[in-house]
């Protein structure tokens, strides 16, 4: 292996080369008949519009009759003949759609259209993601294409929105039958980092950004009615109620102001909904697993029947000795039930967070509320508490319980969670990662209700350390209308598709099915977590995203409405904490780094980096890396490639022939679409002794490096993921003399050390 030192040189090499080049190989200018000439554009379905700033775009347009396929644009554009070059879209920040598009190149297709580690173009949510700007999207051009070749002959297509967990073509892919955003210009460059020419038109920020004026606490009232109208159906239906039903009307009973509130009604329904669970039981057991009335049910398994068991425990107990059907007490009949479902659980634990959080908080409620039964068949209350510890990452991983003991298929040291706090699917979350609400609901499973903050200490401590690590990827945005907001980073997170921009979101996100906005500072009472409350409440952003997540439909959500005016109240009369959000234009500069997860928040000044280093590599280590560049007069996107170092296992991984999904062929609903990467070979990482593994499988060792460079225009970084080596790094001349942003020190000499576990941000 190279050392570090030698790799460095090289890498700055390049870097002063391209450096001294042009800003772009080419560029062209849509609905210039000039320039479209000069690149030979061809369109299908499409028009010229007059867009952002009076600049001229076109936009891609449903085709006749509308399928899911639209319009496209193809063209010829100059090539650097032996460098990587990069393909670079101007796009306006106003413009709002559903559309996906993508690229092609030679007549194969560029990326993927879901979760690959080389993106699509655009795949819009709706939403304006930069009121008064243009940003920037930029993908790399396969090297094959251009390889010895001075033009490439490139294509964008556009297609409907599609939805990621669709099963068949119809529920995967919709229609296109809207125009799509506009496309401004198209530019090729070699340097990684696009810089726009000096004369270009980008826009600016509102210099003064409104405060939003509406709704105000009416929504409560709202809320109210709404919970209360579906309490009142619930308890009227002519039938037993349904895992779902049962778990929503238990909650509800323990909040004063909701119908269901000492309700006398309430332990009746639970009595006869169980009863018949338990009937259901006794014909098939698998119902414990695979109740089609509850979601996800092999992770709920019979949790919402604990729950209510554990909520209505006292005024039930005159009824544990009646007779159910098979002659057994009622109190062993559910105690029956509940064991075969936590035997179940503790044998088909999952390791992707949120699916093992899931997974092993309705087992610790399960064995809770069997505890209260029948405690001899019940498991210790130490070894749940430690599934527990194990998902919310407090103790090393070790996957479901076999005869033999722990399978341990990621090993005996696999942590849920970054040693920061992060969560990791298999590097950085964005958006698919928050989840607070699941961690504050286990603390929450560990409390006595009656006692506010009597919940497990360590996971109390957990809860806020997430939190923590979650705040400086929230950073100062509008919201649709162009009021003051805060948004989620998620242009960088693996899970994330089409968010961009990402949600409004403070501290919880409260769009979630489950979630509420004020979940932690309400359980937690930390000041820091009630600080960022009072933001979102400053920004009034609370009662539009409680007005929000009031058109969402279903029982599951009504559910997760029921504590947010008591959290609202409590939070109201707490005192002004002045704490804000680290990306908040009042807060210093800094830089957050996580190097499990390969991923860094840079705030310096006026501008906010993003980026994940370690990009989507779930098979092999594919040297690239995914920014998010923010600055007040433009953003940029990138998918580029970056320098990456690791322990080489020997082994290759061959891309499939796949234009879907990137990391299962099992959707390919695209015939006759070919890929512009299949049959590429990439290394392999070093895999632990004792781990499963060949080539193909995801791994969250496969692609992981021991060390990334990566260098985006006026920013270098560097980053040792290691926990044992140091590495020496020399430094360019350029950076000799400029302050290194992670300690805010001049860096006095050419070399420096990096340190296990650590990141270097310097800022020319």
């Amino acid at each position: 292996m190279k050392t570090l030192k030698c790799f460095v040189l090289m890498l700055l090499c390049a870097w002063n080369t391209v450096s001294a080049q042009k800003h772009s190989t080419d560029e062209m200018t849509f609905g210039n008949p000039v320039s479209e000439k000069q690149h030979q554009l061809k369109s299908r379905y499409d028009e010229v519009v007059k867009g952002g700033l009076g600049q001229t775009a076109r936009r891609l347009l449903p085709s006749e009759p509308v399928s899911y396929q639209g319009g496209s644009l193809a063209f010829v554009m100059k090539t650097d003949p032996e460098k990587q070059n990069y393909f670079t879209v101007k796009l306006w920040g106003e413009d709002q759609d559903k559309s996906m598009t993508l690229l092609f190149s030679e007549g194969e297709q560029v990326g993927y259209r879901h979760l690959g580690d080389i993106d699509f173009i655009t795949l819009g949510n709706g939403e304006k993601p930069l009121p008064g700007r243009f940003y920037y999207v930029t993908i790399p051009i396969p090297l094959k294409h251009t390889k010895g070749k001075k033009s490439v002959n490139l294509e964008i297509r556009s297609y409907g929105e599609i939805w990621g967990y669709g099963e068949t073509f119809e529920r995967y892919q919709k229609n296109l039958d809207k125009p799509t955003l506009g496309f401004y210009k198209a530019y090729v460059h070699i340097n990684p980092a696009f810089i726009p020419s000096k004369g270009e038109v980008h826009g600016n920020a509102p210099l003064n950004t409104p405060l939003r004026q509406q709704p105000g606490e009416e929504v409560l009232v709202k809320l109210k009615e709404r919970v209360n109208t579906e309490l009142k159906a619930v308890l009227a239906l002519n039938r037993p109620l349904n895992q779902l039903e049962l778990m929503f009307v238990s909650a509800a009973s323990k909040v004063t102001w909701t119908f269901a509130y000492k309700n006398p009604e309430v332990p009746v329904k639970v009595v006869e909904a169980i009863d018949a669970h338990y009937a259901k039981f006794l014909q098939n057991p698998d119902i414990v697993f695979t109740d089609p009335n509850i979601y996800n049910y092999e992770w709920l398994i019979t949790g919402p029947i604990a729950r209510s068991i554990l909520q209505h425990h006292d005024e039930l107990q005159d009824r544990w000795e009646e007779k159910l059907a098979d002659e057994k007490s009622r109190k062993d009949a559910w105690a029956a039930m509940l064991k075969a479902s936590l035997n179940y659980s503790t044998t088909h634990r999952r390791h992707y967070t949120n699916q093992s959080m899931i997974i092993d908080m309705f087992m610790y409620d399960v064995n809770k509320a069997l505890t209260r039964l029948r405690p001899d068949l019940a498991l210790p209350e130490s070894q749940t508490l430690n599934y527990l510890y194990e998902s919310v990452g407090l103790r090393p991983w070790l996957g479901k319980e076999t005869p033999e003991g722990p399978e341990k298929p990621l090993g005996d040291n696999y942590w849920q969670l970054t040693a920061k706090g992060l969560t990791k699917e298999l590097g950085f979350v964005g958006y698919y990662g928050e989840v607070l609400d699941w961690v504050v609901d286990i603390y929450k499973s560990t409390s006595d209700p009656d006692i506010p903050g009597s919940g497990d200490p360590k996971i109390r401590e957990q809860v806020l350390k997430m939190f923590r690590a979650r705040l400086p990827f929230r950073y100062p945005a509008l919201d649709n209308d162009g009021n003051k907001a805060v948004r989620i980073e998620a242009v960088v997170g693996w899970r994330d598709a089409g968010h961009y921009p990402g949600n409004v979101l403070y501290g919880d996100r409260g769009m979630a099915w489950d979630a509420s906005p004020l979940m932690t500072p309400a359980v937690t009472m930390d000041p820091q977590a009630i600080g960022v409350a009072q933001q979102m409440m400053a920004d009034n952003q609370l009662f539009k995203s409680i007005e929000d997540k009031l058109k969402l439909g279903g029982i599951r959500v009504t559910k997760s409405l029921i504590h947010i005016p008591d959290e609202y109240e409590w939070i109201k009369k707490r005192p002004a904490t002045g704490i804000r959000l680290p990306m908040d234009k009042s807060m210093p500069d800094f830089v957050f780094s996580d190097e499990e997860d390969g991923v860094v928040a840079v705030k310096n000044g006026e501008e906010i980096l993003y980026a994940s280093l370690y990009w989507r590599a779930r098979n092999s280590v594919n040297k690239l890396a995914k920014v998010h560049y923010i600055t007040p007069s433009m953003d940029r996107i990138a998918n580029i490639y970056i320098q990456s170092e690791f322990d080489d296992s020997g082994m290759k991984y061959t891309r499939p022939n796949w234009v879907n999904l990137a990391f299962n062929g099992s959707r390919e609903f695209y015939p006759g679409i070919v890929s512009a990467h299949a049959g590429e070979q990439e290394p392999i990482a070093s895999i632990p002794e004792g781990v499963r593994f060949k080539p193909g499988d995801e791994s969250v060792f496969a692609g992981k490096a021991n060390y990334y460079v990566m260098e985006y225009g006026q920013y270098w970084v560097a980053m040792n993921t290691t926990k044992d080596r140091t590495f020496e790094l020399q430094v360019p001349a350029a950076f000799s003399k400029v302050v290194n942003l992670v300690d805010r020190k001049v860096l006095g000499s050419r070399s420096l050390k990096l340190l296990p576990g650590t990141t270097v941000v310097l800022y020319r």
